[in-house]
């Protein structure tokens, strides 16, 4: 499996010696960009990845663009790159959803070992939002009144309670009930709900 590394950083040095350590694993594609802004421009074009970010960089710095890919997608990991004892900027970073951070001069060995972490992050994160979709998509199948009956359980609402807010009988909410059971190809009440939370965490997200 291949891992996309993106390397944002305005110091050619350092990016540079970055895609030389990273280049020397064989699954690594590494891309680098000498600015927030470069990065961003070419942002919808990307494969899910890593990025390792410069904190400071001349114009958009590491936190505006990671607010920026935090509101567009949640299909990269970011790490930080800081300064040494910028401990307050490694905070900021962690708040704004940086993954974890790396202080400069970066040791290699850590910088390796914080990329295959950050991998495995993405590896769950990819997961998640597999099933997030699956679940959206397994949804979509209902009727908007079996939505409904759904939405009233997904709420703790009994049968009845259902029937008497859509003013249809309790019969016929547990026929549309048994509906959406077949449509969802789930064996229980807890598994469709399962479901809903799951789509829930989409729109959310």
């Amino acid at each position: 499996m291949l891992h996309n590394l993106y390397i944002v950083d305005d110091d050619e040095a350092v990016r540079a010696s970055l895609c030389r350590l990273v280049s020397r694993q064989p699954d690594y594609v590494v891309r680098s960009f000498p600015s927030g802004e470069a990065f961003l421009k070419q942002f919808d074009e990307l494969e899910p990845g890593v990025v390792l970010l410069d904190f400071h960089m001349k114009g958009a710095n590491g936190i505006t663009v990671l607010n920026a890919i935090r509101a567009i997608s949640q299909r990269f990991v970011v790490m930080m790159l800081t300064a040494h004892g910028a401990v307050h900027r490694s905070v900021d970073a962690m708040k704004a959803g940086a993954f974890d951070f790396i202080e400069k001069p970066y040791d290699s060995a850590a910088l390796m070992m914080c990329l295959d972490l950050a991998f495995a992050e993405l590896d769950k994160l990819s997961t998640e939002v597999g099933g997030r979709d699956a679940a959206v998509a397994r949804l979509a199948l209902l009727t908007p009144r079996e939505t409904e009956v759904i939405a009233g359980l997904a709420a703790g609402y009994s049968n009845k309670q259902i029937a008497w807010t859509l003013q249809i009988s309790p019969r016929t909410v547990e026929v549309y009930r048994a509906n959406l059971m077949v449509k969802l190809n789930v064996g229980s009440l807890a598994e469709a709900l399962q479901l809903v939370f799951v789509a829930e965490q989409a729109i959310a997200a």
